[in-house]
């Protein structure tokens, strides 16, 4: 079921609703970058990868109403992956050793494939967040997000080699048991999933 749109929301009663079905979408991406990163063809798994997780992002604007663009999108998504990078440059490497028959091409396989979702679920948390606060991919800045890459690196149990300065939380965050008051650009504050 593909619905296009140029910036209309989809029909939900509340913001929790909306919240419901994004996190549902990351969740169903996720597996299928995981899917796809089981594909035995060196290369062609990271354009796959990098297919699903530019669709989620298109899902996600729907959901939330945000106009979407594919170049935009994939220059989005780019700019996001520099700070997701310990996760991407590892299904970079899994992905080269699928050139090696053997072990090679199954520790690329078995390495790719949860590399992959774990990407990808990271990068739709983010844009829930960024999305639900009132941004759009216009104004998507990744430094912006370093500690909630972080937290969710360490929710997933991946290790996190997060750059210097990135201790702090965006202006307008706390953090709390899974939840995170944000401050959207409306300026009523509103409950986000972490």
């Amino acid at each position: 079921m593909s619905m296009e749109t140029s910036g209309s929301t989809l029909p939900f009663a509340t913001n929790a609703e909306r919240d419901a079905e994004a996190n549902k979408v990351v969740e169903r991406f996720s597996l299928g970058a995981g899917a796809a990163g089981l594909l035995p063809i060196p290369l062609l798994d990271v354009v796959i990868v990098g297919g699903v997780q530019l669709y989620m992002l298109r899902r996600l604007s729907e959901i939330y109403g945000v106009p979407f663009s594919e170049n935009r999108g994939k220059a989005v998504l780019s700019s996001l992956i520099g700070s997701v990078v310990p996760a991407t440059t590892a299904s970079g490497v899994a992905s080269f050793f699928k050139f090696f028959p053997g072990a090679g091409q199954i520790a690329g396989t078995f390495t790719m494939a949860p590399v992959s979702a774990g990407a990808t679920y990271i990068i739709g948390k983010v844009f829930i967040r960024h999305f639900a606060s009132g941004g759009t991919l216009l104004d998507f800045d990744p430094p912006d997000y370093r500690e909630f890459i972080k937290t969710q690196k360490e929710k997933l149990g991946i290790r996190s080699d997060a750059a210097p300065g990135a201790e702090s939380a965006p202006a307008g965050e706390t953090a709390s048991k899974g939840t995170a008051t944000t401050t959207p650009r409306s300026g009523t504050s509103q409950q986000v999933e972490a």
